[in-house]
């Protein structure tokens, strides 16, 4: 676990996007430079290493954290977007959310069976977002190094639901909500 105090620039608001959540807003995160070279930093610094050739960010949070610890590890990033917004051809995978369903999508040749991937996002709620990823990942033939995610809503418990199909890669956190 990471040793700066990121949990103090975390903002809990009430009632958003429904009544009954505490919605956690990480955009304090991006705004402080130090802490934003430190989320990067300490991500990046998790995987040193582990021979890393790309980084997977689901949108759009997640390229704000993804692009700089690709670029940190010496490794490419491949955005996963939402559909209609890729122009080559594109795999795709549909996930539930928490509160809905959607969708995800990479170019088809942005990953190879030479690849070792990071997936990298902001959040992980009950994991589905994750696991599409992984599955896009997965389509593409390359190989899942591990995931990480500044904040974990563990209450949600999304490490079962990743360890479901991927219990052997590890899952890093930078702060856990319990």
């Amino acid at each position: 676990m990471a040793s700066f105090d990121y949990e103090s620039r975390i903002v809990s608001i009430p009632d958003y996007p429904k009544p009954g959540v505490i919605f956690k807003d990480i955009t304090p995160l991006f705004d402080d430079p130090v802490a934003l070279s430190n989320v990067v930093d300490d991500i990046a610094d998790h995987f040193l290493g582990q021979k890393v050739t790309k980084v997977v960010g689901a949108e759009a949070r997640g390229f704000l954290i993804g692009a700089p610890v690709a670029y940190k590890l010496g490794a490419g990033f491949v955005p996963a977007r939402k559909p209609g917004k890729l122009p080559r051809d594109v795999y795709s995978q549909s996930y539930a959310l928490e509160y809905g369903t959607d969708e995800l999508q990479i170019h088809k040749d942005a990953l190879s069976a030479d690849d070792n991937v990071l997936i990298v996002d902001d959040l992980v709620a009950t994991g589905g977002t994750a696991i599409a990823t992984a599955k896009l990942v997965e389509q593409s033939g390359a190989k899942i190094q591990g995931f990480s995610f500044i904040l974990e809503l563990s209450f949600l418990n999304p490490r079962q639901e990743i360890s479901k199909d991927y219990g052997n890669r590890e899952v890093y956190t930078l702060v856990k909500v319990q």
